[in-house]
């Protein structure tokens, strides 16, 4: 965590020092982020600041693949245009990325159910094409299996006791599925609320892809628990039509997993702890009940 304060003024020099064409521009705080801070430049720019992200890791990784995935997929997603590297001002990195339009989905809502549904399908349909040898692995491991550790933790911080046990009977369904048995695809492994954007009532752009690797879709298949409203996900596994019975019960696990940990960061956030969103919480508890509904 770098100790200078990001502000505008911050911004600003930056880009007179690095990019002075650039330095004219509007710049606007945007609420949100944790491991990066996003100021939106002008009308179609964006300035991603590194900020509680301890390496550059998750900004190189956008700076080497957006670029070549934005071509192929049917939703604006933001792509670099200039870098920035550290300075005696600002000692990390920082981007400035074209800016998607549109307000996130954890201070929006989707109203044209099916409409995201297909959207959506259709996105991870385009994103999950065979990734190159040189592509990102994930850290955590292709399968739930590996990240029952963390579901243990989420469960015991903030499911309620007359759930847990239908949650945890979500996860371990999960945990012996089969695993992927196609060759890695790409995916963006971080869909929630506060990283898709929708317009006119549906899905409009996908945002933030510092967790993307090659891996096993079924971490994107959850999104359709995680995102979407009640009644839409088998339209969604339909349009998709890729996911065998095992994809969908890893992915129903995984939104199990992710949506406790929806829940956590808003009970940091009612708890007033770093980095906590207390409107986040609410999102968790309703993607949990379309979970265990299976909905």
């Amino acid at each position: 965590m770098t100790d200078i304060e990001i502000t505008a003024d911050l911004v600003r020099g930056l880009l007179q020092e690095q990019h002075p064409d650039l330095a004219g521009l509007a710049i606007q705080e945007v609420a949100g982020g944790w491991g990066n801070q996003m100021w939106r430049l002008g009308d179609e720019l964006a300035v991603r600041m590194q900020r509680m992200d301890p390496t550059p890791e998750l900004q190189l990784k956008e700076r080497r693949w957006l670029p070549v995935l934005a071509p192929r997929l049917p939703l604006p997603v933001p792509t670099p245009v200039r870098f920035g590297e550290p300075s005696e001002r600002f000692p990390k990195h920082w981007t400035v990325m074209t800016w998607v339009p549109g307000e996130p989905l954890d201070h929006g809502s989707i109203s044209r159910d099916a409409h995201a549904a297909d959207t959506l399908a259709g996105f991870l349909q385009a994103l999950h094409a065979e990734a190159p040898a040189e592509a990102p692995i994930p850290g955590h491991g292709a399968h739930p299996r590996n990240c029952t550790n963390d579901f243990e933790d989420f469960l015991q911080a903030v499911a309620p006791d007359d759930i847990a046990a239908d949650v945890r009977a979500v996860w371990d369904d999960a945990v012996v599925a089969d695993a992927w048995e196609g060759p890695p695809v790409w995916v963006h492994g971080d869909l929630h609320p506060a990283n898709v954007v929708v317009s006119d009532g549906t899905l409009s752009g996908i945002v933030d892809f510092g967790a993307m690797f090659a891996g096993d879709p079924a971490w994107d298949l959850a999104a359709a628990w995680v995102l979407l409203p009640a009644g839409t996900t088998s339209r969604f596994f339909d349009t998709y039509a890729r996911a065998n019975e095992a994809a969908i019960r890893r992915a129903r696990g995984l939104a199990a997993m992710k949506s406790l940990f929806l829940m956590l960061m808003g009970q940091n956030g009612d708890w007033g702890l770093p980095g906590g969103k207390p409107h986040w919480g609410p999102a968790g508890r309703a993607a949990l009940e379309r979970v265990l509904k299976g909905v």
